[in-house]
């Protein structure tokens, strides 16, 4: 691993992220080809919450969080932490004051493959996080790794700038090249869904509306008793 800060990664463009963030996680995901979800093992420590932003990303050593020190100094207003390890820990690597710090630069939210602490505090700060754990396990701060390098989460590749939207359902990562394209492809999703939605509200079945009674040529709809009747092996079954 090099040991680098880069200073001045691209970023995606803020009114790209800022659409994005409006159409969630998993209108995003879907919209962009069911790619870029980082995992249900990234959970969020709040319930509501909606963000988008720009991935200022973090590469630490396992229960040493200096490098989250060094990345404060890198982040601008609308960026997004994406924190993760070397190799696995669910240490508490950030906590309040960490929070504090970048919140005070304009960070809206914090990802992490490893773990957090001060939850409750976090809460009432109204920062936004989602981990893979939590946990009161304290850390040093003695090894340099590296900030805004590519890092990979959830099989995920994220680089810095790229887009992070998160909210209730998780996280997803969208390429700052391909922020132009997903907007769009999100948009025409909507639509689609709003359709379907007025379709399904006024009674359709989604049998019909996806034209799924083709793919069940071989389920036999029965009455209850002869339902029972089979179970208790009473005459012949279908061979």
């Amino acid at each position: 691993m090099l040991n680098v800060v880069v200073t001045d990664p691209p970023r995606a463009d803020a009114a790209l992220t800022g659409q994005l963030a409006g159409y969630g996680v998993a209108t995003v995901h879907e919209a962009i080809g069911r790619t870029g979800y980082l995992g249900p093992g990234l959970r969020p420590i709040q319930d509501g919450a909606r963000i988008g932003g720009t991935a200022v990303t973090v590469l630490c050593w396992p229960g040493d969080n200096l490098m989250l020190h060094v990345a404060a100094e890198q982040c601008r207003p609308g960026d997004v932490l994406v924190v993760t390890t070397t190799s696995p820990c669910t240490d508490g690597m950030f906590g309040e004051l960490i929070a504090t710090s970048v919140a005070a630069r304009g960070v809206r939210g914090l990802i992490m493959t490893a773990g957090v602490r001060d939850v409750a505090e976090l809460r009432a700060m109204r920062f936004p996080v989602w981990t893979a754990a939590v946990s009161a396990q304290g850390t040093v701060k003695e090894t340099p790794g590296a900030v805004n390098v590519p890092v990979s989460v959830g099989g995920q590749l994220i680089r810095p700038g790229d887009v992070i939207v998160a909210d209730d359902d998780g996280v997803v990562c969208v390429p700052r090249t391909q922020a132009a394209t997903a907007v769009t492809a999100a948009a025409q999703r909507v639509a689609k869904e709003e359709a379907s939605r007025k379709r399904l509200a006024d009674g359709e079945l989604g049998l019909d509306m996806y034209g799924l009674r083709g793919k069940l040529a071989k389920v036999e709809y029965v009455s209850a008793a002869e339902y029972a009747r089979r179970m208790r092996g009473d005459g012949a079954t279908n061979g």
